[in-house]
């Protein structure tokens, strides 16, 4: 496996790193949990103290930690700070909330003994992350994980390592015990190895459906409790009532966001026929005017995409789009040139039966269907394997009601984009995984949740 940071902007191989030994591998899986059997020590007033710490040095260092995130993987630096500073948003609410969600919670029985639950922590965490929110996907574990007790084990996407190392740095440095928070340049082979070392007592994993899949079928073998969180091609509903140029503005957000590589993103946008041709016309409008160039110039919308491979396979998935009949409103093109860039744009008039209708694009291409009822928005925005992120742009209560009972999917948003925030539970249905990271619930997602009573 290649480790190594390429500057997507130009193609360039700028520093290359080896993977760990199965030695270090052995010493890093002994660290963490002599580093839990510390933590778990702790007071939550100490962890709550560290954890401020890494909020602080995560907000001091942005623009440096920024630098990195957009060397790595391509996005802008102003988008990447911005990750920095939400990073720092979510360490914060764990410090400060994370006494009150873990709190005993007395429950009545109508005996005479005293019975309570509470939350223990379970030991060493793998966390496996993908490259697209390199430090925001892996603070949203480690925050909720080290202030419950636990300790993680970060296996971070190959073409990140510089991102994954700083959290690592960070972690110590604000004072955790060593090893409460350990970067592995560790092979797939060494990742089974180490879900199956009965020191790791679970495993966190944001990617791939096949990649979940792996993991959570190793981890059923052993019997140890897995989150994941996985694809999603989420609807974006637009219907009669909707604030047109709002829709517009925020459909242009949520589709070209960090390049368009975002589980969350807005992908299938389903209008009504009543406005579908003014929305149609704002939409491929508002695209062209996007400016696309070096991710370091603030003037830049659009950063280039964050490997070769990945903008070929979007190419890919186009092509194949277009030749089963889709028609191409603007944009959906590799731009010539050093580096991975790629014109966003949008598709319309695409067909059930072409591949491109059930799968994942995971780059700045939107997905336009025409529909006539709230019904049929709904039934098409049902009609994909995956169930993360929902959009529904509309006045009507009666359809905003509809769109949150009948929507297959972790979340549905109303007159707003789909985002994460530390205080709401994320996750998805169907395909897009299982179990939820952030708010109460990833705070206690690898915990024990012990029932006590005293008589």
């Amino acid at each position: 496996m290649s480790i190594q940071t390429q500057n997507p902007a130009t193609g360039e191989i700028l520093k290359s790193f080896t993977e760990h030994t199965d030695a270090q591998i052995e010493e890093a899986l002994a660290l963490s949990l002599s580093a839990h059997q510390t933590l778990k020590t702790w007071t939550l007033e100490q962890r709550s103290a560290a954890m401020h710490k890494v909020a602080d040095i995560l907000d001091a260092e942005a623009g440096e930690l920024g630098a990195i995130i957009t060397l790595e993987m391509g996005k802008t630096l102003k988008s990447a700070i911005a990750e920095v500073k939400k990073c720092a948003s979510g360490c914060r609410y764990y410090a400060d909330n994370a006494a009150k969600i873990m709190a005993d919670e007395n429950i009545e029985t109508g005996g005479t003994a005293q019975t309570y639950k509470t939350y223990l922590p379970l030991g060493p965490i793998v966390a496996i992350m993908p490259w697209n929110y390199p430090l925001w996907q892996v603070y949203r574990f480690v925050a909720p994980a080290l202030m419950a007790g636990n300790t993680g084990l970060l296996k971070h996407a190959p073409n990140v390592p510089q991102c994954s190392l700083s959290v690592q740095d960070v972690v110590r440095r604000a004072g955790f015990p060593e090893g409460a928070l350990l970067n592995v340049f560790a092979s797939i082979d060494q990742v089974g190895v180490m879900l199956r070392d009965d020191r790791v007592r679970g495993a966190t994993l944001t990617g791939s459906e096949r990649a979940g899949a792996s993991v959570a079928s190793i981890c059923g073998e052993v019997i140890k409790p897995t989150v994941l969180e996985l694809g999603g091609s989420d609807a974006f509903i637009v219907m009669p009532s909707a604030d047109i140029d709002k829709a517009v503005a925020t459909a242009v957000t949520a589709r070209t966001q960090n390049c368009g590589q975002s589980c969350i993103a807005g992908k299938r946008f389903i209008v009504h026929e009543e406005v579908y041709d003014i929305f149609r016309a704002k939409f491929k409008a508002a695209f062209e005017s996007l400016r696309v160039g070096d991710p370091n110039d603030p003037e830049t919308d659009i950063g280039p995409l964050v490997t070769d491979r990945s903008r070929k396979e979007i190419i890919r998935q186009v092509e194949t789009a277009l030749s089963d009949g889709a028609t191409r409103v603007t944009g959906a093109q590799a731009i010539d040139g050093a580096g991975y860039y790629y014109r966003p744009g949008i598709l319309e008039n695409i067909s059930k039966t072409s591949q491109i209708y059930y799968e994942e694009i995971f780059g700045p291409v939107a997905l336009l269907f025409k529909v006539s009822t709230m019904d049929a928005a709904i039934t098409l925005a049902n009609d994909s394997p995956f169930g993360l992120g929902s959009c529904v742009f509309t006045q009507d209560p009666d359809e905003q009601q509809r769109a949150i009972k009948n929507i297959e999917a972790g979340a549905t948003f109303i007159n707003a984009m789909t985002a994460s925030h530390p205080a709401l539970p994320f996750g998805g249905v169907k395909r897009s995984g299982y179990g939820r990271e952030l708010a109460a619930e990833g705070l206690r997602a690898f915990c024990n949740v012990k029932t006590v009573s005293i008589s």
